[in-house]
């Protein structure tokens, strides 16, 4: 069984997406950690843990880093509610954090379990912190899924960037360029068709008709007005829950290449972007690309998804909130 370690900022997409790996028959989450970005982090435990118990399960949860690095925090309340969970207020959960921090429990927890799967769906905050003490993680991780960024695309929170990313650039920064196996799965690609249609939440309340089914579309009543008003899409985009279908099954995402990408953390009008040289041109020794002179002598840093199978991505979801484990 493989083992999966989650970094979460939990509100309404990631708490599906951990519905997701709680449920999937093939993984085992050993451990959840939380970071401040959508959320504060006693929110975002508080919403990790009643999702945890919504599955029937008991996995630790290690409360981390409350603010960015170098940066004030922002929530995103706006988009997910008040509670981060479409303001659903939902009761305080039975289970309580663990006492260790963040970082040294993600220190511990790939140490103990080499060749797991690392799976951030918030800022990398709490991660950039951990290989900054323990760079001997990096080599005992087998794919690091990064719901991150805007592989050439628009952004979610500013026209150039998406929110993870932006909240905490540094961060992101140093986890591009640790030498972890980064996939990067966009934002972009859980737009449009990969949205849950009208059609598809309704049949999770009345046919499906599971707790965890309306669970999934109760607590995105926020964020599916945000997504529809806002953001103009047609229906209910679940970025995390898209990136957790990737971690669990990759072959979900159908079309994926290795490039050098690169963090913006000094532009006025670009923080946050994800810079990602798709034609190869930061490997020419020429001055207008000068400044990516030192990423010459590493290899291409980032596998960045492009697509997805946008009816297995959905059918995933379904199996995953109509059974149990």
């Amino acid at each position: 069984m493989r083992k999966m370690l989650i970094d979460t900022d939990t509100a309404s997409d990631d708490a599906v997406a951990l519905i997701m790996a709680l449920q999937f028959p093939e993984v085992e989450v050993v451990a959840i950690t939380i970071v401040a970005g959508n959320v504060d982090v006693q929110q975002a435990s508080l919403n990790a843990r009643y999702t945890l118990q919504m599955c029937n399960q008991s996995v630790p949860v290690y409360e981390g880093c409350d603010k960015p690095m170098m940066r004030a925090r922002h929530s995103a309340t706006f988009f997910h509610g008040e509670d981060g969970m479409g303001n659903m207020f939902y009761p305080a959960p039975r289970q309580q954090a663990e006492s260790l921090h963040a970082v040294p429990a993600i220190i511990d927890t790939i140490r103990a379990n080499p060749g797991i799967t690392l799976v951030t769906l918030g800022p990398l905050t709490n991660i950039a912190l951990a290989l900054s003490e323990a760079p001997d993680i990096v080599g005992l991780v087998d794919r690091c899924v990064v719901m991150g960024g805007a592989a050439c695309a628009v952004g979610n929170i500013t026209p150039a960037a998406e929110y993870n990313i932006w909240c905490d650039p540094e961060a992101a920064r140093i986890c591009f360029a640790s030498g972890l196996p980064i996939e990067m799965v966009g934002w972009e690609l859980s737009r449009g068709e990969a949205n849950l249609s009208v059609t598809d939440m309704e049949r999770y309340k009345t046919e499906i008709d599971t707790p965890l089914s309306n669970f999934v579309i109760d607590c995105n009543a926020s964020g599916l007005r945000a997504n529809t008003e806002w953001l103009g899409d047609p229906g209910l985009g679940l970025p995390d829950p898209v990136a957790m279908a990737v971690a669990l099954d990759p072959s979900i995402c159908s079309r994926k290449s290795d490039h050098l990408v690169e963090v913006e953390c000094e532009g006025v009008f670009t923080r946050g972007m994800t810079v990602v040289d798709v034609l190869g041109v930061a490997q020419d020794d020429v001055p207008n690309v000068a400044m990516w002179a030192a990423h010459r002598d590493r290899p291409v840093n980032v596998t960045v998804c492009w697509e997805i199978d946008n009816v297995r991505w959905k059918a995933l979801l379904e199996a995953c909130v109509v059974g149990s484990k």
